[in-house]
């Protein structure tokens, strides 16, 4: 009988074994940052003041855990989840507040007491950021294709979670957006023009066809 090569074996591998090296270790980064965001809004759920900011925080924990549990099934099977995933809907969907106004100096907190909404909406705000980015580059090196379709699906909502974090820092004045002038912001959005008509690509006379 003919000996099976290691290539054979490998496409004969049980679906849970269907990985790389490499995946395993992003996929253990990926689920441990998230029960961090998890764990950080917990912590964060007792010092929040504003009801608005609440319900924000109280939403986002639900939809990330629901994923954490989808991508941790996923991974640990290498098939598809019993459950789908979710689009993640903005509920006070605003339009951006542009220009600067005065506020007061910030400074490091002195004591727990200081902690205030506009501190822990920006923790959440650098929190959620810093996963969409491990979400994106994480699920363009995996190679399974369940996990690699659950990590890149949440991309997109993780972004939108930004976002309303954004906009509610940006209705209380906590991130405020500055603008350029009218003749400095005009130049530069006319830097870039598309391109007309289509390229003339060199000659490659160095792959062959078969």
């Amino acid at each position: 009988m003919q000996q099976q090569t290691p290539y054979n074996n490998m496409n004969q591998m049980a679906p849970n074994m269907n990985h790389g090296g490499h995946e395993l270790f992003d996929l253990h980064e990926v689920l441990a940052c998230t029960i961090n965001v998890l764990d950080q809004f917990m912590i964060f759920r007792q010092f929040v003041q504003d009801p608005e900011l609440l319900d924000i925080l109280d939403h986002q924990y639900s939809f990330t855990l629901y994923h954490y549990n989808l991508t941790a099934e996923c991974f640990t099977t290498g098939q598809k989840p019993n459950n789908e995933t979710q689009t993640y809907m903005i509920r006070n969907l605003s339009q951006p507040i542009y220009g600067i106004k005065p506020t007061q100096p910030k400074k490091p907190n002195q004591s727990l007491a200081d902690v205030k909404d506009a501190g822990i909406s920006a923790h959440m705000l650098g929190l959620i950021k810093s996963h969409a980015s491990l979400l994106t580059m994480t699920s363009v090196e995996v190679t399974n294709p369940v996990v690699r379709r659950v990590l890149a699906s949440q991309v997109q909502n993780f972004i939108e979670m930004a976002y309303e974090i954004f906009l509610y820092q940006n209705r209380n004045a906590y991130y405020q957006v500055p603008q350029l002038g009218t003749s400095d912001m005009q130049k530069m959005l006319n830097t870039f023009v598309p391109a007309q008509g289509m390229p003339q690509m060199p000659p490659n006379n160095r792959a062959t066809i078969h």
